[in-house]
């Protein structure tokens, strides 16, 4: 009996260093870097996505490497301001998920270390990435609308089905958004709208909808997180959270909108934070980011994006919804990375005493 337990086990072990061996090829990380990182022991990771993937995929870096990884979920905008007041001593090595926006004024700044990626070969193209290597694309969401059917139902409305709409008088007090300070969601949508409607009216835009706005809240996902449950009856964000709240939280009053006139989209990045304390641990931190081992995780972790490495398996449930990763605008990055900071500027004047009090922090 003794030697049927000794062998059981030895089995077992077999069979789990073999799964992790299995792990480690589809990361297929220089093993070079490997036991630079392991020797480092440690990894501090800053995540906007949401707080269910980002602690998972730290997880399973520390399972596969034996680094202890220690991660903190903040919005982009936080991560932003956080890392230009360290000024080249970040208090994290690396940062994960959240729209781009935050991340090239940070590089434009000069506060994310470049790394030529030898898994960014898998990438789909070449604006999934930072042409200097300061960040590198991970997943691509769709801008839309989130709608509470009954409420529209109970009040007599009708669903908005373009960006225009936004702005009729019915919908006042409806619409939830994020805070233009403090998250890269409504960064995209500054962009957006400028890159829509020209500079002058893409800001006068935001003041009218400004008007109907009810709640500006401190992530890109608030507003989702309150439509099913009828308090937000119009959210703008991204349709992978509402895909989330449909699947994962039941809520089945939710549809999803994308405006019939064209939207815009989202790639979620990551990037090495100049200064890093753990150098050789964030490198392979970013091998892992570009892997099917660490995209794969964000369905099986309520995060329904789109993926852009070639490798990967793509979400079902999200073509399942009828988005198409394909069908967005023509969105200028490099604009947005040379001006957001001046067109948040602009808007919060624009707005005045209007939003006052209204942006939650």
């Amino acid at each position: 009996m003794k030697k049927f337990w000794a062998f059981l086990m030895a089995a077992v072990m077999l069979m789990s260093c073999c799964v992790f061996a299995c792990a480690e090829d589809r990361v297929g990380a220089d093993p070079a870097l490997v036991e630079a990182a392991k020797a480092e022991g440690e990894l501090v990771v800053y995540g906007s996505c949401e707080e269910e993937y980002l602690a998972a995929v730290c997880d399973r870096f520390q399972e596969l490497y034996g680094i202890k990884v220690t991660h903190q979920r903040l919005s982009t905008g936080e991560v932003q301001a956080k890392i230009e007041e360290e000024a080249g001593n970040p208090s994290a090595d690396v940062w994960f998920g959240g729209t781009t926006d935050p991340y090239n004024v940070c590089a434009a700044e000069d506060l994310l270390m470049p790394y030529e990626a030898a898994n960014a070969s898998h990438l789909l193209g070449s604006a999934y990435r930072d042409a200097d290597g300061k960040w590198y694309g991970i997943y691509k969401g769709i801008l839309g609308f989130m709608v509470n059917t009954e409420e529209l139902q109970r009040l007599g409305l009708e669903a908005p089905q373009d960006w225009a709409d936004l702005l009729k008088e019915e919908y006042k007090g409806l619409i939830w958004l994020s805070n233009y300070n403090t998250a890269g969601t409504a960064k995209l949508v500054i962009n957006t709208m400028i890159q829509k409607y020209g500079h002058d009216e893409g800001i006068q835009y935001l003041v009218d909808l400004d008007k109907n706005i009810q709640v500006y809240t401190k992530s890109g996902s608030g507003p989702s997180k309150n439509v099913g449950t009828g308090e937000c009856v119009i959210g703008i964000g991204f349709l992978h959270d509402g895909i989330y709240q449909i699947v994962d939280n039941g809520y089945d009053n939710i549809a999803l909108v994308i405006p019939s006139s064209g939207t815009s989209f989202e790639i979620g990045a990551t990037a090495i934070f100049r200064g890093a304390k753990h150098e050789n641990a964030a490198k392979l931190w970013i091998e892992f980011a570009l892997s099917p081992e660490c995209v794969e995780l964000g369905v099986k972790n309520g995060s329904y994006q789109f993926l852009v490495i070639d490798n990967a398996e793509q979400p079902a449930v999200a073509a399942e919804f009828g988005l198409d990763p394909e069908n967005v605008m023509d969105y200028d990055f490099d604009d947005a990375k040379k001006n957001i900071t001046t067109y948040i500027a602009e808007v919060m004047e624009a707005l005045g005493d209007a939003a006052d009090g209204r942006f939650q922090n």
